[in-house]
């Protein structure tokens, strides 16, 4: 038996997932907790019944690709959920798996509390989503300032916790493992994502140096190993560190491009799509936003360059690197804009007060 089943489907989720279970022991040890975890919730005092990383697919293309394997365990996943009968689910994100769990789970007729921990971007597109996820869950936890307006039309019980990379990136003290002027790559968690976007941030990267021989490449990798010449490769564990370090950074877009603003590191984002993966988000979906990338969304301003689809060229992306490596103007406008985003996130204890908010709501 577990008090609490936990669903991440991607690493941001397994990011916040940890810090979240880390919370929830801290306030309640006795705490039984099953989940869907990544590598670092089954660190914690947990029970895996299924890892993340067989959920961890993006882009439109390769999730089609992928749907018999991500069928098999979306209900592997419901039917462990309903034998198991916990007191609630705790949904992290990754809506296109997660909306679609939770309103099956209501259908089979799972009584306990459904709890969605990070809002999907129904105030960028699928406002459809609204009312469903008024319907079907019992609290959503946010961790952006505007989302909870979103709901104000329905019922939900919507809470405001902050995001929970603000604290841990306040309280960093580097400890200046990496000296030197360093540019800083970090190609993505997935497999997928390294391979379409690491290849050009080297070769912006390499004609950087060219220029200026006293730069050093350094990469931020995960669980997939990259082999690459003269660069320094550093471990996920000290990725901190690298941001806090780095002159510069050239980020996949992602939760990364959100730390690295919080940390005030120069960043050009980017981000390969397919174009297949284009047409569909822009043409069928709908999908036009003022900017994709998060720090840039969170304060409605280019703060990081982005170049996504068919903007992101070699040559573009050198163009913007070379200018923030460069440029002290430019460097100083982007540093105004990342002191921007921390002031609209503010520094909260979001994983304990989303605790809180998830103990409060189950009967124990």
């Amino acid at each position: 038996m577990v008090d609490l089943f936990i669903v991440a489907g991607e690493m941001s989720g397994d990011l916040h997932g940890s810090k979240l279970i880390e919370q929830l022991l801290e306030i309640k040890p006795d705490l039984k907790i099953g989940a869907v975890a990544g590598p670092k919730m089954r660190k914690l005092c947990i029970e895996e019944f299924f890892p993340m990383e067989n959920l961890a697919v993006m882009g439109f293309i390769d999730v089609f690709f992928a749907l018999p394997k991500i069928f098999k365990q979306f209900f592997a996943i419901r039917k462990k959920i309903l034998d198991l009968r916990p007191k609630a689910v705790i949904l992290i994100d990754y809506p296109g798996f997660n909306l679609r769990l939770e309103r099956s789970l209501r259908k089979k007729g799972y009584k306990g509390k459904l709890i969605h921990y990070i809002c999907p971007t129904v105030w960028a597109w699928g406002k459809k989503r609204i009312p469903l996820m008024a319907k079907h869950l019992d609290l959503l936890l946010t961790i952006f300032p505007f989302e909870k307006s979103c709901f104000a039309k329905t019922s939900l019980n919507v809470k405001y916790v902050g995001h929970p990379l603000t604290l841990p990136v306040e309280q960093f003290e580097p400890t200046h493992k990496y000296p030197g002027k360093i540019l800083a790559l970090f190609p993505g968690s997935r497999k997928t994502e390294i391979e379409r976007n690491l290849p050009l941030q080297l070769k912006a990267a390499r004609r950087l140096k060219e220029l200026d021989p006293t730069l050093q490449i350094a990469i931020s990798i995960t669980q997939f190993p990259i082999d690459e010449p003269d660069v320094i490769l550093v471990p996920a564990e000290d990725h901190y560190e690298l941001m806090k370090t780095a002159h510069m950074a050239i980020a996949t877009s992602g939760t990364v491009t959100l730390e690295l603003a919080l940390h005030g590191t120069p960043t050009v984002v980017n981000f390969a799509i397919k174009p297949l993966d284009c047409f569909l988000a822009q043409k069928i979906f709908r999908i036009h936003l003022p900017f994709y990338c998060i720090s840039n969304l969170v304060v409605n301003q280019l703060v990081f360059p982005e170049l996504f689809g068919p903007n992101l060229t070699e040559e573009q992306l050198f163009f913007w690197a070379h200018k923030l490596w460069t440029d002290e103007e430019a460097r100083n406008s982007c540093l105004l804009g990342c002191l921007e985003v921390r002031k609209s996130l503010g520094v909260k204890r979001a994983s304990k007060e989303a605790a809180n908010c998830v103990l409060s709501t189950i009967a124990f």
